[in-house]
């Protein structure tokens, strides 16, 4: 039998060449941008950002989307997106702030966040914002306490296997815990409308949603046994987007999602939700930083880029990794990136093969638009990158 040899430098950098040339390609306006612009910069494109919502709302046209405020609170795009009539997910003052703002009207906005603050509560409440998601017995006191006949939703826990960020662990509730916490609102004066969960964000598992829905059918079932009429099924987030590999697209997520509502719901809840942030704006934003210095260490090549992971590459440390090319051509060497602080927990990637860098080239990191530059701090006195939306 023939041997292969497969060149695995080769394969990722090849990747992120193509990746890169078809990002710029439909992009003409980054052109220029990407070699004159100070760095660390964030390059995000609205136009990007509003053909992802409106792909969202195209492919599941029953379907409220709410855009989930933290994964990029940008007031550009923001903007964008409440122009083209999106909902919003929020679950601090600052973010309700910044989508009040832009006059968005008060029922398009959620709170899924199932513990909150108890002044981001009475804020909310106070304008008109009156669904919150719960998880828990004193959520409903709290809420019940400053917010009296407010809306709410239970969050049921639901695997997040074959997610990248997983969320299962620190929030959700089993369904029979659902249901008492469902009853236990309406005691308080509540109105219980609905129920929620998240599959994880950057989700490729079908089998997830399998399961959350099958599972919300169960509790909406129960709910009814016990005379609670539910009308809203949240079915949160974990649209994935492409980084190291191809994902599942919004319409895949949206044909098996509508299958599985069509037998576990044949009377389709009153409103269906979702909440989709890095669906909408991750591989809409592309990230260009400097090279600052390089060294070897041991057997290892290290360079070192003007950001980090304090600074706005914090899923790094959760294992996202960011697609990363080089205009050079040249034998690939491999690589770990380093981040511009002193801190040794500040590495960004290892295993990432490139052309040898020299000092002040610039290196671009792909699907940056979500959970980046929302995570920046001024740690080691290093701002985040600065944004500019396009």
């Amino acid at each position: 039998m023939k041997e292969i040899s497969i060149n695995v430098g080769e394969i990722q950098f090849g990747y992120a060449k193509r990746y890169f040339e078809e990002f710029i390609d439909a992009r003409p306006k980054f052109y220029e941008l990407i070699d004159k612009v100070q760095t660390p910069t964030l390059l995000i494109d609205l136009d990007g950002v509003k053909a992802k919502y409106i792909q969202a709302r195209y492919h599941m046209p029953d379907v409220n989307i709410f855009y989930a405020v933290k994964a990029n609170d940008h007031i550009d795009i923001l903007r964008a997106l409440s122009d083209l009539g999106a909902g919003f997910e929020v679950a601090s003052s600052e973010e309700l702030q910044k989508v009040m703002s832009l006059n968005v009207r008060p029922e398009k906005v959620i709170s899924s966040n199932p513990v909150k603050p108890l002044d981001f509560i009475d804020y909310a409440y106070s304008v008109g914002v009156k669904r919150f998601a719960v998880d828990s017995f004193s959520e409903v006191d709290k809420i019940a306490r400053v917010a009296p006949r407010a809306r709410v939703y239970v969050r049921i826990t639901v695997p997040n296997e074959g997610s990248e960020w997983p969320l299962s662990k620190k929030f959700g509730v089993d369904v029979d815990t659902a249901l008492d916490i469902l009853e236990y609102a309406k005691d308080r004066g509540l109105i219980p409308i609905g129920l929620t969960f998240h599959v994880g964000s950057q989700c490729n598992n079908l089998r997830n949603w399998f399961i959350a829905i099958k599972r919300s059918a169960q509790l909406w079932e129960n709910a009814k046994r016990k005379g609670i009429k539910l009308l809203v099924l949240n079915m949160g987030g974990g649209i994935p987007v492409r980084y190291m590999q191809e994902s599942l697209r919004i319409e895949d997520v949206a044909y098996y999602v509508k299958g599985l509502l069509r037998k576990y719901f044949p009377t389709p809840p009153y409103e269906l939700q979702m909440e989709p942030g890095r669906g909408i704006v991750g591989d809409q934003g592309l990230m260009v930083v400097s090279v600052l210095g390089k060294a070897k260490r041991d057997d290892e090549n290290w360079l070192y880029i003007d950001t980090g992971v304090f600074n706005g590459l914090a899923e790094a440390l959760g294992g996202i990794r960011y697609p990363t090319y080089l205009k050079k051509e040249g034998e690939l060497k491999e690589w770990v990136i380093g981040g511009v602080s002193c801190d040794s927990m500040d590495v960004i990637a290892k295993n990432v093969f490139l052309p040898e860098p020299e000092v002040g080239d610039r290196l671009f990191l792909l699907s940056t638009g979500a959970y980046t530059t929302v995570y920046g701090a001024n740690f080691n006195g290093f701002p985040p990158p600065r944004v500019i939306c396009l």
